[in-house]
């Protein structure tokens, strides 16, 4: 920032990411609709490509409304309620619980017991060939579900309760309109989405040492179209305040810190090098211990 002042006129809220988020939705809602008739086996092949692509695309979305890029700091509470409202399609309560622990993953990333992105010693130790990795990768979406609840559990909150009530009342209004087939694609698509899937290497991406002494990467490639920007992880993680459409700019204005780090250019070889390389596994992450007083949401 001292080089560059000019990366603070980027830190405002991205509007566009409402429009975004409804129509989402809205395209959710409607292959709901669509799949509802359909034959099983049209309803998983449509899960696994469109519905799984929606579905991840939405789970980051909500990240980037947990950083309250949809309506600004200072109307932090909307942000709330349009999480839950993104959530939504999902199946599955998310929105305000992964807000919780994601800021605590910015304040102490990589933090033994307050991280809960760190995958547990049991991660580590039982999943460390290549098909045990290869299931690993499969399962992520239940990995990240129970995590919290073994690393470090919270006391509920009441947005928490009423993300779950909305949650159950929105999959119960789908159930009775359109059936079992249109739930089943519904959480289908997000645990299909969030597991073996091209879009799920920005998991491993992110913060896995592929090389040693770098622990957070970034990747450069065409998926960052339908994530948010996500990829720009080194950028986001500088700048959380920074909405995704604006991480491309950051990059561009200060060049000279990011070009020369190691990058991405493909999340699939990043999930085929993760399964294959023998020296990487779930422990291959920088695991720190906390010092002095500790602050979470």
């Amino acid at each position: 920032l001292a080089k560059h002042p000019e990366i603070k006129a980027l830190m405002k809220p991205d509007y566009n990411l409402i429009w975004v988020v409804v129509l989402m939705v809205l395209a959710q809602l409607t292959a709901f609709y669509l799949v509802k008739d359909l034959d099983w086996k049209w309803v998983v092949f449509w899960a696994y490509v469109f519905g799984s692509c929606i579905s991840h695309s939405m789970t980051l979305a909500i990240h980037e409304i947990s950083h309250n890029s949809a309506f600004g700091n200072g109307k932090a509470m909307w942000n709330r309620w349009f999480g839950i409202f993104a959530n939504l399609p999902l199946g599955l309560p998310y929105s305000i619980s992964f807000k919780r622990y994601h800021m605590d993953h910015h304040r102490y990333l990589g933090g033994d017991g307050i991280d809960v992105d760190i995958p547990t010693n049991f991660e580590g130790w039982f999943f460390c060939t290549r098909f045990r990795k290869f299931i690993w990768i499969v399962l992520q979406p239940f990995f990240y579900a129970i995590r919290p609840l073994c690393i470090n559990p919270k006391p509920i909150t009441r947005l928490e309760i009423i993300n779950l009530l909305a949650q159950l009342a929105f999959d119960v209004a789908i159930y009775y309109l359109w059936g079992v087939k249109s739930i089943f694609y519904m959480l289908a698509g997000s645990v299909l989405g969030l597991g073996l899937h091209p879009i799920s290497g920005h998991f491993i991406a992110e913060h896995y040492m592929f090389l040693k002494g770098h622990e957070t990467y970034s990747y450069y490639g065409p998926l960052n179209l339908l994530t948010f920007n996500v990829g720009y992880h080194n950028e986001h993680h500088d700048f959380p305040n920074i909405p995704g459409k604006s991480l491309p700019l950051v990059k561009k204005i200060a060049a000279e810190y990011y070009d020369n780090l190691p990058q991405y250019n493909s999340w699939i070889k990043v999930l085929y090098d993760f399964v294959m390389d023998d020296t990487i596994s779930p422990y291959s992450r920088m695991k720190r211990q906390l010092k002095g007083e500790v602050k979470q949401d």
